[in-house]
């Protein structure tokens, strides 16, 4: 199994490339724009995309409906293959339970469009629709 080091010079690897380089966005400028959104923290901390990520550092970011936590366990600027982009971080117990549960509840929650039941009225429907209240006013005779 490949030993897991720091590949970049020196360590420093910019916090938009890191992100990029393990696989969390599909491109670097896609990383820097989730970042200048506030999308992503370090240590607790809003980041910039050119923020320097160590080893250690604490990273939360939020993926569409998920919020994920996620340790550095190495810096590397380079992307390669999922299985290795994996081992650059670790991801917290509390984020991978929290993302579980948010999945189930997705998966739980009933589809909005399923309460539609006859789908779009036809123009006789919005006829009587628009007819229904028009001759409210006017007194019935007995």
């Amino acid at each position: 199994m490949k030993e897991i080091s720091t590949k970049a010079a020196d360590g420093k690897v910019r916090l938009d490339k890191w992100l990029w380089a393990a696989r969390f966005f599909k491109t670097r400028s896609l990383s820097a724009d989730e970042i200048g959104r506030g999308r992503v923290q370090v240590n607790g901390q809003a980041a910039k995309a050119s923020r320097e990520v160590r080893v250690g550092d604490r990273i939360e970011l939020k993926q569409g409906f998920v919020t994920r936590t996620v340790v550095v366990k190495s810096t590397d600027d380079q992307r390669g293959s999922a299985t290795i982009a994996s081992e650059m971080f670790e991801e917290t117990p509390e984020s991978i339970e929290q993302r579980t549960k948010q999945a189930l509840e997705r998966r739980m929650n009933a589809e909005p469009s399923l309460a539609i039941e006859q789908g779009r009225p036809t123009k006789r429907d919005r006829r009587q629709l628009a007819d229904w209240n028009r001759w409210s006013a006017s007194v019935e005779p007995e």
